[in-house]
């Protein structure tokens, strides 16, 4: 059976091991500008998604803020 986690509401299979790689797999922006990142209902600090592991089960919130009028 292969890991999942729940990205945004979805489950899906488990195919990075930390939040930036996550992050870069999913967003267009390779800086990580205008993006704010939960895991397991924390928010996580920008400086920290390069060392935060992710482990089956996790739940995790990727938000882009968005310009516009």
């Amino acid at each position: 059976m292969q890991s999942s986690i729940r990205v945004n509401g979805t489950e899906e299979p488990l195919r990075t091991d930390t939040v930036a790689a996550l992050v870069a797999e999913k967003t267009e922006q390779t800086q990580g500008r205008g993006i704010a990142v939960s895991v397991n209902g924390m928010v996580m600090l920008r400086a920290a998604w390069p060392t935060t592991p992710l482990k089956p089960g996790d739940r995790v919130e990727i938000v882009r803020v968005l310009q516009g009028g």
